[in-house]
């Protein structure tokens, strides 16, 4: 397990659409084991492909924040939101790609998932809670779609600010 970089916004890759994982081969399991390592060191508790630079429909989740409790990591590959509740709940979102940054959003608060595990087999499960906003945040990710894109376009433009300015300072350390 290798702990990658994440990339940053703004970064071009992070507003593409990803194409579908075509089979579970041993560079996905490398992949999601290299996902999981860096969602924990980051700490965080989703991260989806493209945040690594990999445009694939794959992400990672563990949302079992207890410390007493297990792990326990999900690996998605090619997720699909099968329904959703009318439910709403609002969250306040964060994103590795945005470090320190929250904002409001509102989504279902429950949502019906399919997706395929590493074992190749067709999963299904229904996510509420922070599972749900986390499932659901992940999967915009794999369609190109940041959590700042569902916040007013003032506050979104403030944040974009924030980052630009966040990476020319770490690019500054780097030299």
């Amino acid at each position: 397990m290798t702990i990658r970089d994440i990339l940053l916004h703004p970064d071009p890759r992070l507003k593409r659409a990803c194409d579908p994982v075509a089979r579970i081969t041993p560079d996905v399991e490398t992949l999601a084991a290299d996902m999981l390592a860096t969602m924990y060191h980051a700490p965080g508790v989703g991260l989806a492909a493209p945040q690594l630079g990999v445009l694939q429909r794959m992400f990672v989740m563990d949302c079992s924040k207890d410390p007493d409790a297990d792990a326990e990591p999900l690996v998605l590959v090619n997720p699909e939101i099968v329904s959703t509740s009318e439910a709403l709940n609002t969250y306040d979102e964060g994103c590795l790609s945005f470090p320190d940054i929250y904002a409001e959003v509102t989504r279902p608060a429950e949502v019906r998932m399919r997706w395929t595990g590493l074992d190749g087999k067709l999963h299904e499960r229904d996510f509420a809670g922070l599972w749900a906003t986390c499932a659901q945040h992940e999967l915009d990710h794999l369609n190109g779609k940041l959590f700042i894109d569902h916040i007013g376009p003032m506050k979104r433009q403030m944040i974009t600010r924030k980052m630009v300015k966040l990476k020319r300072e770490l690019d500054r350390e780097r030299a």
